[in-house]
């Protein structure tokens, strides 16, 4: 080959600069930064601090590991998914399903408290990390579809009622042992009922009235007294902070740890996050696993459903598989900074929209907030309650059930709603993982079930025009020796004999019928089980005198009957364009 063959091809690819932009966004909006962008940005990223801080800690709790674990979460993963995000909008850190998940998995192996538990923390977070970044690199994010949105619903309904049981310990002041499933977390509860601290109680239903009060009135109240949306945003989203701040001083100035035995967060070390190295023992690996893999697919579906919300309202493109690379990085950067698996919050990515993001900036302004908290501000926070930490966790979860989605769907469909109540219980008496597994499973099967019973019409000519219509639904009109059907299904495996015998009954008691007439506007495709089983229904109406024809078929679907010699098995002239012109042409006899 010369060096003149060589260079067109060389010419093709693009510039190392466009493969670097490519993987990391950040160069590309970095040129065009405007000065303008920054106080949205700025604002933003310090509002959504204010949440993340008390959240943060909030969901290490519930993920079974000490408070600065969440924010340490929330530092170095949310640069490296600012920079390396499509999504401009979307914030990283800890998440209420999230922090289940991993309590769930990792609680099966070790006990909290322990370095152990803390380590294989590290461990999920990089399995959760290399997971994504591989789906990214192979471009299979279309995985995530094999989670429909009614197993979703279902997981997520029921996660709710685990994470409640979850925080009712830190509520009531009682010790509450780790349970397998929801109704044994229930009876351990009313089991130590008796044992509540009346004080830690009032601190947590006293919590939970404030946070309210933040949601609902206070934004009204504020609308009312017309004050501006620049302090109304930023007060009315503080209200976390706000219950951490009161309870805190409350505790310390009564001195409610030693006088009432209230259980507080006690020392949370100061300083920049550690770095840390995740254990490389592979049976570690091997019994994390499972959990890694339901982390990486539902986390990355909460990512990507906020990220898909919010980028629509502003038309941008969204690349799937660059923000499974980004919060597969984002992970990574977990697991050497002292975090836990992290995912996108709904909520929280919401406020960082609202409140006025453009860029990636704003999760690097987040960060930069965190990193103040963690130097300076930690031991400020010495004396806060668990119970107000519990209180901002089921105060965050209510948002998580979709009850528009679940009339919706009770409404619509009896499959979606079995697919979603098999998930819910299953997740509540078998488990987090295995219940979504067994979601998916009954959902996949729901779907071969509906699929290979195809809905099949037979239908007639409507009036004067060229339309047809089923026979049941329209008064049509129809023709005695000519049976024209229509299947509104593709035409697979698990449905072709089944279409097949209908399609015999439908003739068994019309002995009058000479030409059978199958309409395929809505057949996708047919696979070669459907080929050879309408190759066996052609030979019997041939047999019995009965013509069969094809009408209305896409061009794809009879390229690939033609590759087969189906058609001139046939017969010619047995092909028509449409239902039309086959009534036409087979005509009255």
């Amino acid at each position: 080959m010369t060096i003149g063959d060589s260079a067109p091809a060389l010419a093709l690819r693009p510039p190392l600069g466009e493969h670097v932009r490519r993987y990391v966004p950040a160069l590309d909006w970095l040129r065009r930064y405007r000065r303008q962008d920054l106080s949205g940005d700025a604002m933003a990223g310090l509002i959504v601090a204010i949440m993340l801080v008390p959240q943060g800690m909030a969901y290490a709790q519930l993920a079974g590991l000490p408070p600065q674990a969440g924010l340490y979460a929330s530092i170095v993963p949310l640069v490296l998914y600012g920079l390396l995000a499509s999504s401009r909008y979307v914030n990283m850190g800890p998440t209420a399903i999230s922090s289940l998940l991993v309590a769930t998995g990792i609680g099966q192996l070790a006990a909290e408290g322990n370095a152990e538990y803390w380590d294989l923390a590290l461990v999920l977070a990089f399995l959760v990390g290399i997971i994504r970044i591989v789906m990214g690199l192979l471009g299979v994010g279309f995985l995530v579809n094999f989670l429909s949105h009614s197993v979703l619903a279902g997981f997520t309904s029921a996660a709710v009622l685990i994470i409640g049981a979850s925080q009712v310990e830190h509520l009531l002041g009682i010790d509450v042992p780790r349970f397998g499933t929801f109704h044994e977390a229930l009876i351990s509860i009313l089991v130590r009922a008796a044992e509540t601290n009346p004080i830690t109680l009032a601190i947590g239903l006293a919590s939970a009235a404030l946070l309210y009060y933040f949601r609902g009135p206070l934004p009204r109240q504020l609308r009312r007294w017309r004050v501006p949306p620049t302090i109304r945003e930023p007060v009315t989203r503080a209200a976390p902070l706000a219950v951490v701040a009161l309870t805190t001083v409350l505790v310390w100035g009564l001195g409610l740890d030693r006088s009432a035995a209230v259980r507080i967060v006690g020392e949370i070390p100061s300083g920049l996050p550690p770095l840390t190295l995740p254990s490389f023992d592979l049976g570690r690996w091997q019994a994390l696993l499972p959990s890694a893999l339901a982390i990486s697919l539902v986390g990355y579906v909460e990512s990507i459903s906020s990220a898909k919300t919010l980028a629509s309202k502003r038309r941008e493109r969204l690349d799937a598989n660059q923000e499974l690379l980004a919060t597969g990085a984002a992970n990574l950067g977990a697991a050497f900074t002292g975090g836990y698996p992290i995912s996108g919050s709904f909520s929280r990515s919401a406020v960082n929209f609202a409140a006025g993001a453009r860029t990636g900036l704003s999760n690097v302004v987040t960060a930069a907030a965190i990193t103040l908290t963690v130097l300076f501000l930690t031991p400020l926070l010495y004396f806060l309650p668990q119970a107000a930490l519990g209180a901002i966790i089921i105060a965050a979860i209510f948002g998580l059930v979709d009850i528009a989605f679940l009339r919706l769907v009770w409404r619509y469909s009896q499959a979606d709603t079995a697919a979603l109540l098999i998930t819910f219980l299953a997740v509540l008496e078998l488990g987090v993982e295995r219940g979504i597994l067994v979601g998916i499973v009954a959902s996949l099967a729901l779907y071969l079930w509906r699929t290979s019973h195809p809905h099949v019409a037979v239908v007639g000519r409507l009036g004067s025009s060229e339309h047809f219509r089923n026979v049941k639904r329209y008064p049509v009109q129809t023709h005695p020796h000519i049976l024209a059907i229509r299947v509104d299904s593709s035409l697979y495996f698990a449905n072709a004999n089944i279409f097949c015998d209908l399609l015999r009954a439908s003739l068994a008691d019309r002995p009058e019928i000479r030409h059978v007439v199958l309409i395929g506007s809505s057949v996708n495709f047919i696979d070669a089980s459907a080929v050879e089983a309408l190759d066996s229904l052609v030979q019997e109406l041939r047999d019995a005198g009965v013509a069969f024809h094809l009408a209305d078929f896409k061009g794809r679907v009879m390229d690939r009957l033609d590759r087969v010699g189906f058609a001139s098995r046939m017969g010619e002239g047995r092909i028509f364009l449409s239902a039309h012109e086959a009534i036409l042409a087979l005509g009255p006899e």
